[in-house]
């Protein structure tokens, strides 16, 4: 079975339902990654990735090194799907990692509202651009954002901005919604064209 027909059978189309579903991963004072991927590998790589993206949006990116972490994780697991693994690999170390619980709880009560607000304005449109052979720009898109985060982690707000481009693809491919990866699309250029007139 493909990696798009895995998401369409398991995913549960709201973004509500994955934060409900990171909290039940929760373990004691402190939850793994590798909790984390437990509680929510059945739900296919895309909420893999998306996790990650809206807790680095939340000041649980203020932790020191969490950035970077989130990001090779978002790195990992987009190119794992680019490729078309279906069972995903993790290092150990990574797999190791601790978060406090009560941060991550903190953290998904921040994007309670937001959630809400996505899960009432997508729907299944623009299927072309979620699907092959657009779906892999968005993924391969999420792994260079994922890649990029450890070299900016000492810029302000930068992982922050890369989390927020992460999001959006996520979102399209979670969501079955072409629009918001053209919104996703669009916002990344807007990025790297304030980045680039900044540089000059």
């Amino acid at each position: 079975m493909s990696d798009d027909e895995r998401d369409a059978e398991a995913l549960p189309h709201s973004i509500t339902a994955v934060l409900d579903r990171v909290c039940e991963a929760r373990d004691g004072n402190s939850t793994s990654v590798g909790d984390l991927v437990e509680g929510l590998g059945q739900l296919g790589h895309s909420v893999l990735v998306l996790v990650p993206g809206l807790l680095v949006i939340t000041p649980l990116s203020g932790v020191p090194g969490l950035s970077s972490f989130f990001g090779l994780t978002i790195a990992l697991v987009s190119l794992q799907m680019l490729v078309g693994r279906h069972h995903l690999w993790l290092p150990g170390w990574l797999l190791k990692r601790r978060i406090p619980t009560s941060r991550i709880e903190k953290a998904v009560s921040y994007l309670r509202a937001p959630a809400r607000f996505i899960d009432r304005h997508t729907t299944v449109r623009l299927g072309i651009l979620v699907h092959r052979p657009f779906r892999s720009i968005l993924q391969l898109a999420c792994m260079l954002c994922g890649l990029a985060m450890p070299f900016l982690e000492l810029v302000p707000f930068s992982s922050s901005i890369l989390g927020a481009a992460v999001a959006f693809f996520a979102i399209a491919l979670v969501a079955k919604d072409g629009l918001v990866a053209l919104a996703g699309l669009s916002f990344l250029a807007a990025v790297l064209i304030l980045v680039l007139r900044l540089a000059a």
